[in-house]
């Protein structure tokens, strides 16, 4: 039995239906994730696992205990919000101690907990201080903390990282992998940062109005997109066009439209004639401005249209046909070199067989 099992659950407010029939399970010291756009359902979900809402459908099962109509205060379950809803007028000690006090624990657990979580967060030296006086990292530590103070069965957290700035936040990410190794306890964690969700998770739910588009491996969900909305929202993808046209065992032909036939894995719904997109991403695909392309490759001749430099990596759009742009990536590993190509360079491009996926929704 999982730890967590939701099961066709939905929400709706008015004739808005905010989580669709949503069913989904999470074991037990699993790091997952709810990923998606603003409004796709994620946040809505989560306030239902902590107890703000009520489903209108559908049971929330936590130990195999139906917790749908139990209150938050009642459910082994904490949240950290973005805000980190910290008091300011007690200090950091007292901040973590506080769900300890209101549980009636005697004084001297309280204190050896709370110098554990403080370890735990590293954040023995700053026990005596208030929030004003910490960074927001920091504050967040406090927050997480003192979720985790009376050990939770289930820690929620709702885009915690989301008002920290880009160095502090991939900091926090690897703080939060740690932390959740260390004490074992499940996470479910809502971000719309793609990023974010890859990095941190065992698994990963992709959700879009309401429902769960794709639930797998962070692996899975980059490498193999259920469908195109996955393919578009998870990372830089290619998605282009084309019709199969025949279906040869474990590969298949797919016209490409403005570019003619390419090769790819067959997907086991797709049939010939039907319609759908190849989706295939920047880093799969070779870019120089000569390829020797193998027998396993596609390969076309095209002109740089826009090149975008992120510092570690140079993206370069590059044009195949009218209208038709394949996006690639060249790490910047070259000392001196700043880019490779620059806007109408001719150039080639090619990817193997077996880069992308053809999805057919």
């Amino acid at each position: 039995m999982s730890l967590l099992e939701i099961k066709n659950v939905v929400k709706r407010f008015g004739d808005y239906t905010a989580v669709n029939n949503v069913s989904l399970n999470v074991e037990a010291g699993e790091f997952f994730t709810l990923l998606g756009p603003s409004g796709c359902g994620k946040t809505t979900l989560l306030r239902m696992l902590a107890g703000f809402e009520q489903p209108d459908e559908g049971q929330i099962l936590l130990d195999g205990q139906d917790m749908s109509r139990v209150p938050p205060e009642k459910r082994p379950v904490h949240t950290v919000f973005q805000s980190y809803a910290l008091f300011p007028h007690m200090s950091v000690r007292d901040n973590v101690a506080f769900p300890l006090k209101m549980a009636g624990w005697d004084k001297a657990r309280i204190e050896s907990q709370v110098d554990e979580l403080l370890e735990d967060v590293r954040l023995t030296a700053f026990g005596n201080r208030f929030p004003h006086e910490l960074s927001g990292g920091q504050r967040q530590r406090v927050a997480i903390a003192r979720a985790l103070v009376d050990r939770p069965r289930l820690l929620l957290l709702d885009e915690p990282l989301s008002a920290l700035d880009a160095k502090l936040r991939e900091d926090m990410q690897i703080e939060l992998i740690n932390l959740q190794k260390e004490v074992g306890i499940t996470f479910v964690y809502v971000t719309h940062d793609q990023g974010e969700a890859l990095a941190l998770s065992h698994r990963i739910a992709v959700m879009s109005h309401g429902q769960v588009e794709q639930l797998d491996i962070p692996e899975k969900i980059y490498g193999f997109p259920k469908n195109r909305f996955v393919a578009d929202f998870i990372g830089q993808c290619n998605v282009l066009e084309g019709t199969v046209k025949s279906i040869d065992g474990q590969v298949m032909t797919v016209d490409l439209k403005g570019c003619g036939d390419v090769r790819c894995q067959t997907t086991p719904a797709a049939k010939v004639g039907q319609s759908g997109w190849l989706a295939l991403r920047p880093e799969k695909v070779r870019i120089d401005k000569t390829v020797v392309a193998s027998g396993e490759e596609a390969h076309f001749k095209g002109r740089v249209h826009d090149c975008l430099y992120l510092g570690d990596v140079t993206i370069y759009m590059v044009e195949v046909a009218e209208g038709v742009l394949v996006e690639t990536m060249l790490p910047n590993n070259i000392p001196g070199v700043a880019k490779f190509f620059d806007d109408n360079d001719e150039v080639e491009v090619a990817w193997r067989f077996d880069a992308g996926s053809f999805l057919t929704e």
